[in-house]
């Protein structure tokens, strides 16, 4: 009967050890207190059909931090009209050609303190437009 050698064994002894360590970093906090709120942003992506192409941003409605969203406040306002419910965002109407190119939209991250993780494929790229307004436009 051969031994394992301990080198397959180091790899998960030190990613052990970086989670422990990290666990020992975080803050503490008192009973009764509540951690202070943290932004972060809502990473918007918007993918094609299978993942052929993808292209993402953050955004962060609480600091305004300049970031790459180039409609920031329109989307913010939205997300805010919808009270953070990406399912309710302010839709427009509009003529939009019957042509099947799927695209994917996802919403993960922190919007205003409120967890977000959401995500809907539409027919093509014109419909997610008229649906979800300046959020997805970038």
């Amino acid at each position: 009967m051969r031994s394992r050698p301990t080198s397959r064994l180091r790899p998960v002894a030190v990613t052990a050890a970086a989670l422990i360590s990290l666990a020992a970093a975080a803050p503490a906090h008192a009973a009764g207190e509540t951690a202070p709120a943290r932004s972060g942003g809502v990473f918007l992506t918007v993918s094609g059909d299978d993942n052929a192409w993808i292209r993402g941003v953050l955004l962060d409605c609480v600091t305004r931090a300049p970031g790459h969203h180039p409609y920031a406040a329109e989307a913010c306002a939205a997300i805010d009209a919808a009270g953070g419910d990406f399912d309710a965002l302010p839709a427009t109407s509009g003529i939009c050609t019957k042509q099947y190119a799927p695209v994917t939209v996802r919403a993960t991250g922190t919007h205003r303190g409120r967890p977000v993780n959401w995500h809907k494929t539409y027919g093509n790229a014109c419909e997610m437009g008229y649906a979800t307004g300046a959020v997805f436009r970038f």
